[in-house]
């Protein structure tokens, strides 16, 4: 059935159909359409689910590591500052294992106070253990939600939705919504073969030798390696299913183009705007990234192989350092052969406005210098 949503409403709605036990948030601009519509399906019996309304997003947080040890399916959302405050049990909730699905609606990090777009708070996140996927459109926040639990549930680790405050998270966009049977035939209950209870004994979170410890962090790194094998056979059941596909690395127009623009969330979809306008005869295609954590190093190497160069446009900063998807596509890329270059360039921090003309001025701008740079560009505002 196709109706009208926004990115939040369909976060909700995702939440919702995957039929979480637990629902723990604490509401922060511009995530908290999303609490508001989990707990009015709450309170109206729609679905079956313990709401906690906490007083933090430590809080939140804490609520759905308590949650899902004792085996129960739990979600949480936040945005920006709120997901700097639930860092800390970030890195508990993946140190534990445990399959937490948490949207968080990217916004920029204070100082100064600021409702505009950027993917610092998310990326900030990285060395956590908690997976990161990144949406472009309402569906995609939709389909994602389910096939992030399949995920996280088999992969045990949390996994982190990404999607652009008010880009996404406030505009109204066409949504296929699926029928509640084939969500639950895609996604079973949740089965936790570890968890909290009387009968059977276990010792969670207790403290454990050095080797014990170096053990466990070498096991999450091989299942952080697996991740993208199973999230390919994910992808294959729901596409059997929902006749949609969320490969890790989607591409655009990149058949005969020599340059390809890399980037994720709202972002590809003002470059395939640009595609449609001017992109064939720019030579230019789109790469875009859904996922960060696990990086997909295999597939980017395969969908850039024979480009003349990489142009990597981030929408968030590391000081010192420039883009961060920049810094992890070079690193990606290096010893691939005879290599290929990467232009990092930063637009739309804080919610900046990038538009096709933009990237026009940037692809004839590359085009027309002799030798790539390699320091950072800043898009012009």
């Amino acid at each position: 059935m196709k109706t009208l949503m926004t990115g939040n409403e369909a976060a909700a709605m995702g939440a919702r159909m995957s039929r979480p036990q637990v629902i723990a948030a604490y509401p922060i601009t511009p995530q908290t359409s999303i609490a508001e519509k989990l707990a009015g399906y709450t309170a109206r019996k729609e679905i079956e689910a313990r709401y906690i309304k906490v007083e933090s997003e430590t809080s939140a947080m804490a609520a759905c590591i308590g949650g899902s040890l004792s085996g129960a399916r739990v979600f949480t959302a936040t945005s920006s500052q709120g997901l700097a405050l639930m860092h800390e049990l970030l890195h508990w909730a993946a140190g534990a294992r445990l399959p937490v699905v948490l949207v968080n609606v990217n916004r920029s990090m204070a100082a100064p106070w600021s409702l505009g777009v950027d993917h610092n708070d998310t990326l900030s996140q990285r060395d956590t253990g908690c997976l990161q996927i990144y949406c472009e459109t309402a569906q995609e926040v939709l389909d994602t939600v389910p096939m992030a639990y399949a995920l996280a549930e088999k992969a045990l680790l949390p996994v982190l939705i990404c999607m652009d405050g008010f880009l996404l998270s406030h505009y109204t966009e066409p949504v296929d919504l699926p029928n509640q049977e084939d969500v639950d035939r895609f996604l079973p209950r949740r089965r936790a073969d570890y968890r909290m209870d009387p009968n059977r004994p276990f010792t969670f979170g207790g403290g454990v030798s050095a080797e014990v410890l170096y053990g466990l962090r070498r096991r999450m790194q091989q299942d952080m390696d697996a991740a993208p094998a199973l999230w390919e056979k994910i992808n294959r059941r729901f596409r059997k299913i929902f006749a949609r596909s969320l490969p890790a690395v989607e591409t655009h127009g990149m058949e005969g183009s020599d340059l390809a623009l890399v980037t994720n969330g709202t972002m590809a979809g003002t470059v395939k705007a640009y595609l449609r306008d001017r992109g064939a005869e720019k030579g230019v295609g789109l790469v875009k990234m859904r996922f960060f954590r696990p990086f997909p190093t295999e597939s980017l190497r395969k969908v850039l192989e024979g480009c003349r160069a990489a142009v990597v446009v981030d929408r968030d900063l590391s000081p010192g350092g420039g883009g961060i998807f920049a810094q992890e596509v070079r690193a990606a890329l290096h010893g691939t052969g005879p290599g290929i270059p990467v232009v990092s360039v930063i637009g739309g921090l804080g919610g900046v406005d990038v538009t096709p003309d933009h990237l026009d001025r940037l692809v004839t701008d590359l085009r027309s210098r002799r030798e790539l740079p390699f320091e950072t560009l800043w898009m012009e505002v």
